[in-house]
């Protein structure tokens, strides 16, 4: 069952990262985040999440030249776009161009860094080193000018936001923040591993974070929060993400995290496809007005579903398997959308509901192979 669960996902990430592929003005291969030209431009987390979870499945050469017309249209201070136009134009912050959502992402350099990680596991090292180098300079520029808390997390003012992670870019998270701080983090992490010529500031950076994000759970559940002021509530993402990052936390707090995912199960997913918040939540406050139950403020996602399956499988594999299965059904049946709820969904042929899902499943194939064993319990 898991192979032929392994081939679909392979064959159909395949399909949506062909028809989502188009030419910049220059040439440049833009893979956009759907294959039916709604996002109609290379955003730097969607094609982070396909070169991450489905590299295999692009041209390194095309990889190359998305990271290098990126960090061509970077802002003039050195901050990387949410977003490049098939035109040539770098857009920083979400929403419509010239009616943007907030200041500029928090999360475009951290997802254009893992890119580059994606990149350098696809090639060769003599051939990759010179284009790090290359790189190093623009990508340390770009960290730099994230707003960090005097405590060293990701910071995002109150009268004055930026827009946050991508995936909840129409909400107004303030005060020092949680999947934010894991983004930077991780990419600091990263840069510190391929040899930056600034490893000790990421190593400096990265230490805070670690010391510092224990600030955001709550000792008596074991869940962590989304924000230090406004929207601190549960973060489901951020709460796997940051166990299938492998940030590093004690056993107890580990064991916290799954045991929640675990007994809050049914009030975060519908058909293998994940909430932000608890069922019955919706953000405290929002950066443009958001229908409840739809989009951002209470829809389900595949985007997280691989992380969340990874999660699941730690603790209970017959819940992880049964989240899988589902997710595939929907797929099966219905489609990858963005986001999908009872009698709701937004934008088909969306690439990483596939891809994510895909790259979860062959992290399980190395950690868990218990996952793929004994079949007949389902």
């Amino acid at each position: 069952m898991f192979q032929q669960i392994e081939e679909y996902l392979k064959t159909m990430s395949a399909q949506l990262l062909q028809g989502c592929r188009i030419l910049a003005y220059d040439g440049t291969p833009l893979y956009t985040p759907d294959g039916v030209a709604n996002y109609n431009a290379l955003w730097l987390r969607d094609f982070s999440y396909m070169t991450e979870y489905a590299g295999n499945l692009i041209p390194p050469k095309d990889i190359i030249r998305c990271i290098r017309f990126s960090i061509q249209h970077r802002r003039e201070d050195g901050w990387m776009p949410d977003r490049v136009t098939a035109s040539g134009k770098g857009i920083y912050a979400a929403g419509e161009d010239g009616a943007p959502i907030g200041l500029a992402n928090l999360d475009n350099t951290p997802f254009l860094i893992y890119t580059v990680y994606s990149l350098s596991l696809l090639i060769e090292e003599e051939q990759f080193r010179p284009l790090f180098l290359e790189w190093d300079p623009f990508l340390t520029a770009g960290m730099k000018l994230i707003p960090l808390s005097s405590q060293g997390l990701v910071y995002n003012a109150p009268d004055n936001p930026h827009s946050p992670y991508g995936f909840t870019d129409t909400v107004c998270k303030t005060g020092q923040l949680f999947l934010e701080s894991l983004l930077f983090w991780r990419a600091c992490r990263i840069m510190e591993k391929l040899g930056s010529a600034h490893s000790s500031w990421y190593n400096q950076k990265a230490q805070a974070i670690e010391n510092r994000l224990s600030v955001f759970r709550n000792p008596q559940t074991g869940e962590y929060y989304a924000a230090e002021k406004d929207c601190r509530q549960t973060d489901i993402w951020g709460m796997a993400y940051m166990l299938y990052i492998n940030f590093p936390v004690t056993s107890r707090e580990k064991e916290g995290i799954l045991s929640f995912l675990a007994e809050h199960y049914e009030a975060y997913m519908y058909r293998g496809q994940v909430r932000h918040l608890l069922k019955g939540e919706y953000w405290n406050r929002l950066l443009i007005s958001i229908e409840k139950e739809t989009y951002q403020n209470g829809a389900y996602w595949a985007t997280a579903s691989g992380w969340l399956i990874w999660c699941l499988a730690q603790k209970d594999i017959a819940l992880a398997r049964k989240t899988l299965i589902e997710a595939v059904q929907y797929f099966q049946e219905e489609g990858f959308f963005e986001c999908v709820n009872e009698r709701y969904q937004k934008l088909p042929s969306f690439v990483v509901s596939a891809t994510n899902v895909y790259g979860g499943l062959l992290r399980l194939k190395e950690d868990c192979p218990a996952f793929f064993s004994d079949e007949d319990i389902l």
